[in-house]
Parts: C-alpha cells; sequence; structure tokens
C-alpha cells in the first residue's frame, strides 16, 4: 500500500479539516467526540481516502452508519476523491498497517426530526446510532398524565431534572403499549435539553445484547465496555429479554455495578416487576429493585378518554372528531394505549381519505374487524372463571345474591372488568351476574375503582387479572 503522509499534500489535510468542522456541524458535539473525533487522517491511496481508527470496533461503527456522509462531504469538496477506507492504528504501535482497511459503505442519513420536535432530531447514544432512535414524539409534554400512571411519570421527572441520582436503578414495569417507552424517551429528551453535555445511553436489553456479542465476534470487549460505562445515564427498554442470555447478563451486572458505583444514573423498564422476572439471575433481579420499582397500571376510561382528545386536537387539521366517536373508542378499545392511537388514525385515516365527516357509524364500520376481534377474545363467563379462581370462589359465587364482602368484593371486579374487556352494556353486564340492574353494576364499576386508587393489594389483582387477558 503506497500511502502519501499527511505533510505531503496540505490540500488533503485542509479538505480533511474542512470535513471535520462539516460533521461536528452535522451531528452535534457529543456525536463528534463519541464516534468521529478519533479518526485520523492517514493519507490518499489512488482516488480513496485513508483514515485511521484505534479499534476494529470503532472501525466497523463508523463504516457501518457513517459512511455515505463522510464519503458525499469530501466528494463534495474533492470531486476526485471516489472512496474513504477505514483502517485499524493504535496510537501505541506506530503507524497504520494495512490490516483488512474497512471501505465506507452507503448509510441513510439520519432522518429529520418533524417540526417543533426537540432541537437535534432523533439522537441514540451519545447523539449517536448505537442505540434505538429517540422519538421527537415522546416528551413529558406530550405524556397524557392519570392515576394509573401518575406515580411512574413523577419518578421519571425527577430523574430527568436531577444531576445525582435520587434513587438508582429507576425500574419501570407495566404492559404492553402503555407508555413505558415514552417516558424513557422523555427522560433522555429532558436531560438533553437541560444538559447537553451529559452522556446518554438509550437501548433495548436486545441491543444491548446484540451490540455485546458483536463485540466478542471482533474480540474488541474493550471498546464495548468503555463506550457503556462512560455513561452519564444508561436507560435499557424491556430488559426481560436477556433472560437466559448467560453472557449477556454477566456482561449486564458488570456494567451496572460499575455505573452505580460511579454514581451514574441507570433506568430500566420492563413488562413486570423485578422479582417476577424469569431467566434472570437472583444477583440481577435484587439489584433491579434496589432504587425505585414503579409500575404503570392499565388505562381507565377517564385516561383513554383524555389521550384520545389529546390526540384528536392534533389531528384537527385532517378532520374533526365528535366527542361521542372518542367516547366510543375509549369505552371499546381498552387493550392498550398504542391500539387506541392506532384505532382513532384508522377512522380519521378513511373519512378523510372518502371526504365524509367523521360519525359514530363510520367508526362502527371502519373498527369492524378490531371490534369483532377484542369480542372473540374476551368473554363475560371468562372473566367471571378467571376472577372466581384468583380468588378462590366457584363460579355459581358470581351470579349468587351472597352479600358477603369475600363474595361481593370479587364479583364487583368481575363487572369491573367485564366493563373494561367487552363492548357489553351495563343492562347486559347485569343479566349475566344473576339478572342484576344495570344500576347495581354502575356502583360496582366506580366502586372498583375509587379502590384502586386506595388499595393496593386491590390494584395488583385488578392487573395480574387484566394482563391474564390482555398480554
Amino acid at each position: 500500500m503506497n500511502l502519501q503522509p499527511k505533510s505531503a499534500n496540505p490540500d488533503l489535510d485542509r479538505q480533511w479539516s474542512q470535513v471535520q468542522g462539516m460533521l461536528r456541524a452535522e451531528f452535534g458535539d457529543t456525536t463528534y467526540r463519541t464516534w468521529l473525533a478519533p479518526l485520523q487522517l492517514s493519507g490518499l491511496e489512488g482516488d480513496r481516502v485513508l483514515l485511521a481508527v484505534p479499534t476494529r470496533f470503532l472501525r466497523d461503527w463508523i463504516a457501518a452508519h457513517y459512511a455515505d456522509r463522510i464519503r458525499a462531504l469530501w466528494h463534495r469538496l474533492n470531486p476526485a476523491v471516489a472512496g474513504v477506507a477505514l483502517i485499524v492504528a493504535s496510537a501505541t504501535t506506530g503507524p497504520p498497517s494495512a490490516n483488512a482497511p474497512a471501505v465506507l459503505r452507503a448509510s441513510p442519513a439520519p432522518a429529520a426530526a418533524p417540526a417543533g420536535a426537540p432541537p437535534g432530531g432523533e439522537v441514540a447514544l451519545g447523539d449517536g446510532d448505537i442505540g434505538a432512535p429517540l422519538d421527537p414524539r415522546c416528551t413529558f409534554e406530550s405524556f397524557v398524565v392519570g392515576p394509573p400512571n401518575q406515580l411512574a411519570c413523577a419518578a421519571a421527572r425527577r430523574v430527568a431534572e436531577l444531576a445525582a441520582p435520587s434513587f438508582n436503578p429507576l425500574f419501570v414495569y407495566g404492559g404492553v403499549g402503555l407508555g413505558k417507552t415514552h417516558l424513557m424517551h422523555a427522560i433522555a429528551w429532558q436531560i438533553r435539553r437541560q444538559n447537553p453535555g451529559r452522556k446518554v445511553v438509550y437501548l433495548s436489553a436486545e441491543k444491548f445484547m446484540y451490540q455485546f456479542i458483536r463485540a466478542l465476534r471482533f474480540k474488541d470487549t474493550m471498546s464495548f465496555k468503555e463506550l457503556f460505562r462512560s455513561a452519564d445515564v444508561l436507560m435499557v427498554d424491556d430488559v426481560q429479554f436477556i433472560g437466559g442470555k448467560g453472557s449477556t447478563q454477566e456482561e449486564f451486572f458488570h456494567t451496572f455495578n460499575t455505573l452505580v458505583d460511579r454514581g451514574r444514573q441507570i433506568v430500566v423498564s420492563a413488562d413486570r416487576s423485578p422479582t417476577e422476572l424469569t431467566g434472570l439471575e437472583e444477583r440481577i433481579r435484587s439489584r433491579l429493585g434496589w432504587g425505585l420499582v414503579v409500575d404503570i397500571h392499565p388505562t381507565t376510561f377517564e385516561l383513554r378518554l383524555d389521550i384520545l382528545r389529546r390526540k384528536a386536537a392534533a389531528l384537527a387539521h385532517q378532520a374533526a372528531v365528535p366527542d361521542e366517536v372518542l367516547r366510543f373508542l375509549a369505552e371499546r378499545i381498552t387493550a392498550n394505549v398504542r391500539e387506541l392511537e392506532g384505532a382513532l388514525n384508522r377512522v380519521t385515516a378513511q373519512a378523510t381519505l372518502v371526504g365524509r365527516a367523521i360519525t359514530l357509524a363510520i367508526a362502527q364500520e371502519t373498527l369492524q374487524d378490531l371490534l369483532r376481534a377484542h369480542e372473540r377474545r374476551i368473554t363475560i363467563e371468562d372473566i367471571q372463571k378467571r376472577v372466581a379462581e384468583h380468588y378462590g370462589l366457584r363460579m355459581a359465587d358470581m351470579l349468587s345474591a351472597r352479600r358477603a364482602r369475600a363474595v361481593a368484593r370479587p364479583r364487583q371486579v368481575a363487572m369491573y372488568l367485564t366493563k373494561q374487556l367487552t363492548p357489553r352494556s351495563l343492562p347486559e353486564i347485569g343479566r349475566k351476574f344473576g339478572g342484576r340492574d344495570h344500576t347495581t353494576v354502575m356502583h360496582a364499576i366506580r366502586r372498583i375503582e375509587e379502590l384502586r386508587a386506595l388499595d393496593p393489594v386491590l390494584n395488583d389483582d385488578i392487573e395480574t387479572l387484566r394482563r391474564a387477558f390482555t398480554g
């Protein structure tokens, strides 16, 4: 390989300085320092510029994620440059060697953030790409707060606003589509606003495992450790996915301990509490429960309606959504917020495309497949049977006239869940519970809603029962 030294080509040096400036301006200081600053101009080989990096891990990452942009910027300055190649050269081993240069390949440029998004658009680890991109729509301002998620939201805000951890880790758990990921993105955005210099790492547990396996494959685990253990805030989503993965759990365990010892904040989410996570080592479950453990409960009708009203306001430029339609959706789509918002999007799109005003009839017609599937999924008998089993009662107790609290309270829970999980009307529910009047069902629903806020044991019972049906 015939390399031209830097000093022998002042024009190349000048072009590299200009490319560096453009990269810093485009990707931001944090991304530049994390990923691009280690690049060193090595020379020129034919129509390819050669850049040196200190590790194979960094070489492969830059080649995969910043390839096309570096080549395009340099080609704009000098059309004679057709490509850029990376070679590994440690600062302690002298000049770069000819060890399998990695030719930069095309990679799509980062997507622009929507109008009104937090400054900087999508970001990931150190504003780079090692983790999952942050959704500009997922901020604290866009998170609808209600009794089911109030504690989790308050804890997330505290983590985002304080430089030193007040509880470590913050562990957030709940069912699918209830807002765990939204809160994690919101934490990252808030930290980015308040202190852009803090290094925030957000990624899924699956991505953490992938990066670790990749580092093992390329025998570059030291770079992997440095990247994650230098974080000021580490956020790992869906940690249950590392269950059963021995080597990944080992690395996660040591990363966790190192960051806690250094006073760095850790935020973790999962679909269940630390004690219920199967496949995780006991020492990891124990450490996940060290700090504050908060759960996001299934949504109530009022919270679902608030979410829909805010979403409808954002879609008002497309079509006006009557409140009766929003109430209908809040009553019938109870599984999770994603499904709820998706239903509203479908109704709005349908009405807009055919040029009709949104009505209850259009909503029912548009969502008939979703509503039918929901009906097939859960029946009143299923709920009665499950609740009876949970409380150690007989199925007949659900229908009986017995008013003893040990029977009446589970019966009220079953009525409440029936209203939440099925499209049945109050009179229909009353008939299925021993021919009771609809006012009795209404009283049961209101009573359980009141008790959920006061009785954590009852609230946990209801959450457990709901998850049995909604997954």
